[in-house]
């Protein structure tokens, strides 16, 4: 029988009968709640959005990737993964307060009008696009918009004086998922994957068939930093590598029972050497490929491990058009392998675990991963491979360091690299297109001379930025170590009465002295390599931002790749045919 009781309201139509919902009964008490704020909280509440804080609140008590999704954010989160946007076909980035244009969509509505790179955006939809206010969002608020509907821009280009007017219809614009692909050696492919989307496999399949045109029989594919996607597009994807009726990968949930997804035998890469490239930002997909691959013992997976995300979401549909991405299932390798990392601690947590691994130690020695035996699983070929937090890559690559100088840093900070390019293309471009119209001259023959440096150094101690201006505060440091080892040894602490006493002691016999010159040598030396290494990435990231100006966003992975360690270790590891054959994988 239905329980009634009355609330009593300062309502203008009098009291209000309420019918009160069992308690006892979760989603009921939900509509209890929002009927007792509804009618008997003291002003007028804004319910959709505190329903939609309740929504998010409620999903994050589940785990990390259960997310609510609003109406508004739905299309620009499915963006990437659905592989196409509507606007005009343009990269761009703002250099001092105005729109300039770093490349042209092939194909896109810009291009087609003929808009080239280096063009600065002057007036859009005859307001003014130059000024503080200018910002990467009001940019594609205003030139993003539906298919067909039309935007007007007034374009500076730097070798004409008039402004040229362009009436651009915006159109479906391509977001590849591929960076790039090109060949290493005559034998040996490279290939790029950013993420897992729906275009990602026609993109794959064309590039595989143009690399293998070329003569490829081995073949490198990097996923770091590949946070994941469509989890059909990393079966489709492990596939390619694998012989028929191979056990890709099975999901198994409390409400969604045990699926297997299996080879189909028809992939366009199951002979020949192969190498994936991992490191912790390889996530979920990337997981499932590099799990495969590494069960059937079909490649050697290198790197770092990788994020540890085992769980797959299926987007639910509300009433109002906003959706639900809700974990449904664990996935679990070939060899029976949940490489979900855990999560019990929060969302928090669950995302400081990168630093964590970080001051571990663990992205420059493999040994301070620790897996219990708990956790042991078998590949096709017997080898130990581990489950929980991650795929553990065949061959360790630690995270190189070195790069990373005080100047270089400050130089990221402040977008030197970036504006200085953008100005040094304004005035450059049409003369070096002129001397290097395709990349493979420009490969071979471009370089930075002593000029280009100078110019880049000046304009870098414009904006702040003064190499090798902050130093390491060594003394200190040593002096800390060198009390700290005092302390610790019982001969010197008995042999003198106080630490006063020892550093006199030391000063008297010369030999601070000297351990100071050697501690400064030793100092100096280890500053001069790491300010070499980072020199040669900074040149090395100049002539890749300009190869990128001139030819593409593909280009510049090409240049930056003989810098790469990781990418240097995998070529070396891939012409080496005892590795492969020592680790048992077939080829």
């Amino acid at each position: 029988m239905k329980k009634y009781f009355l609330i009593l309201l300062p309502l203008l139509f009098g009291t209000l009968v309420l019918q009160a919902q069992d308690p006892k009964s979760t989603d009921q008490k939900i509509n209890y709640v929002l009927q007792l704020i509804r009618y008997a909280y003291v002003e007028k509440v804004n319910e959709p959005k505190i329903v939609e804080k309740a929504l998010v609140e409620m999903l994050q008590e589940l785990d990390p990737h259960s997310i609510y999704i609003p109406k508004e954010e739905l299309e620009k989160t499915n963006e990437p993964l659905v592989g196409n946007f509507d606007g005009i076909g343009v990269q761009f980035q703002i250099v001092k307060d105005t729109i300039v244009v770093v490349e042209v969509v092939p194909g896109g509505p810009s291009d087609k009008l003929g808009l080239l790179a280096g063009d600065k955006f002057v007036t859009i939809d005859e307001r003014s696009a130059i000024g503080d206010s200018i910002t990467n969002s009001w940019v594609l608020a205003h030139l993003r918009g539906k298919k067909g509907t039309t935007v007007r821009v007034g374009v500076r280009r730097n070798n004409r004086n008039e402004l040229m007017e362009y009436n651009i219809v915006r159109d479906k614009i391509p977001l590849n998922s591929i960076d790039t692909w090109f060949m290493v050696t005559n034998e040996i492919g490279y290939l790029r994957l950013d993420r897992f989307s729906r275009t990602s496999m026609d993109e794959f399949r064309k590039a595989l068939a143009d690399l293998k045109s070329q003569g490829m029989k081995h073949f490198i594919l990097d996923l770091r930093g590949n946070g994941g996607g469509f989890m059909d597009v990393a079966i489709d994807l492990a596939d390619e590598f694998l012989s028929s009726d191979k056990l890709i990968v099975y999901t198994e949930g409390q409400s969604s029972p045990k699926k297997e997804f299996k080879s189909t035998g028809r992939g366009g890469f199951e002979k020949g050497r192969l190498v994936l490239l991992i490191d912790e930002g390889s996530a979920s997909a990337s997981e499932i490929v590099s799990g495969a691959v590494q069960d059937w013992d079909r490649g050697i997976i290198m790197g770092r491990r990788s994020f540890g995300k085992g769980l797959v979401q299926q987007p639910f549909d509300l009433p109002d058009g906003s959706v639900i991405r809700l974990t449904t299932a664990r996935y679990y390798t070939p060899s029976g392998r949940c490489i979900q990392k855990a999560y019990t601690d929060g969302a928090e947590s669950y995302y400081q675990d990168y630093m964590r691994r970080y001051l571990h130690g663990e992205f420059l020695h493999p040994d301070s991963i620790k897996f219990p035996d708990s956790l042991k699983y078998l590949t096709a070929g017997k080898r130990v491979v581990y489950g929980g937090g991650g795929i553990m890559p065949d061959v360790f690559t630690p995270i190189d360091t070195s790069k990373a100088s005080d100047y270089y840093v400050d130089l990221r900070r402040k977008n030197v690299l970036n504006d200085f390019i953008m100005d040094y293309m304004a005035k450059n471009r049409q003369t070096l297109m002129a001397k290097y119209p395709t990349f493979k001259e420009f490969a071979k023959s471009f370089s930075l001379d002593g000029e280009f440096m100078n110019l880049f150094n000046q304009f870098a101690e414009g904006k702040g930025v003064r190499k090798n201006q902050i130093i390491p505060d060594r003394l200190t440091s040593f002096m800390t170590d060198f009390t700290n080892g005092y302390l610790k040894d019982t001969t010197l602490v008995k042999k003198y009465k106080s630490y006063e006493e020892y550093i006199k002691g030391m000063i008297a016999s010369g030999k601070l002295q000297e351990i100071l010159s050697e501690e400064a040598k030793n100092e100096d030396q280890q500053n001069a390599r790491s300010i070499e290494s980072s020199d040669k990435f900074i040149y090395s990231q100049l002539k890749a931002l300009v190869a990128r100006n001139l030819y593409g966003i593909r280009y510049y992975y090409e240049v930056v790749k003989d810098i790469d360690d990781s990418f240097t270790k995998a070529l070396e590891v891939i012409q080496d045919e005892k590795q492969f054959k020592q680790l048992k994988i077939n080829y």
